[in-house]
């Protein structure tokens, strides 16, 4: 169980983000967060990653593996495209 809540993460990731997300600009691709729910962290990887079929591995042997190692060893991240926001859960924390 993941001893934070959704807010909690959602700032913990926020503040972790920019330091991984050189891996992804090293590869012109972007990263935002988008939101949390649960335990799991949504993320928007767009540039070069929009699309491309190594996405899924930036997203769990990259940004998900070092968030686990810096916050929790619990927390899942998913990726979410440019234009697919609408699939996010409902509910999901994001800052306003």
């Amino acid at each position: 169980m993941i001893p934070f809540s959704d807010e909690d993460l959602y700032i913990a990731t926020k503040n972790y983000l920019p330091k991984i997300e050189e891996y992804v600009k090293s590869h012109e691709g972007t990263m935002k967060l988008l939101g949390v729910k649960d335990g799991v962290i949504y993320v928007e990887l767009g540039g070069t990653c929009n699309g491309c079929s190594m996405s899924v591995m930036t997203t769990k042997m990259v940004v998900q593996k070092k968030l686990r190692e810096l916050i929790h060893p619990e927390i899942s991240v998913e990726s979410i495209f440019p234009g697919q926001e609408d699939t996010l859960p409902e509910g999901i924390y994001k800052a306003s």
